[in-house]
């Protein structure tokens, strides 16, 4: 045991968290990320620095059906908060895949709701996968890289 017994405490809520792995280059790449609350955002984006991404900003399902709709190519996954003021995600998704020309873009769902019912919710209105929060990066980049079809390997020099 540590001197503080944080590290029993932490073994014993299985709050350890998992390695993150930074050898992802996603470089070229866009995401258009659909989150209220500034500091998941500001988590998320110091998550994906080193990772060459492009990131968009949208800060309710509104701004996020809009930046989408103005250019629809342009991105190749989309990061969605499920309860934002305006347009939820759920509704936003529905949006979202009917300005989606047939590409069927990647969208995730960020959510702290993670119960199954919650999960399927999203899945119904159209998204493909989930991540609750709070955010793990190690999660973040592996489901990042797997939507994208993406193999860790060295970061580019």
């Amino acid at each position: 045991a540590g001197l503080t017994g944080r590290e029993d405490a932490e073994a014993e809520a299985g709050a350890e968290p998992a390695p993150a792995p930074t050898s992802y280059d996603f470089s070229g790449r866009y995401v258009l990320l659909a989150e209220d609350v500034e500091i998941n955002r500001e988590i998320v984006a110091a998550f994906l620095e080193d990772t060459g991404i492009e990131i968009d900003y949208a800060e309710n399902g509104v701004e996020a059906c809009e930046k989408f709709a103005a250019n629809p190519e342009k991105y190749d996954l989309v990061f969605m908060d499920i309860q934002m003021p305006e347009m939820d995600g759920l509704t936003a998704t529905r949006k979202i895949r009917e300005l989606d020309n047939g590409r069927r873009t990647p969208i995730v769902a960020m959510s702290a709701n993670a119960f199954k019912e919650d999960i399927e919710a999203s899945l119904n209105a159209g998204m493909d996968d989930h991540i609750s929060k709070p955010i793990d990066q190690g999660v973040l980049l592996k489901t990042l890289a797997a939507r994208l079809a993406v193999r860790p390997g060295p970061l580019a020099a």
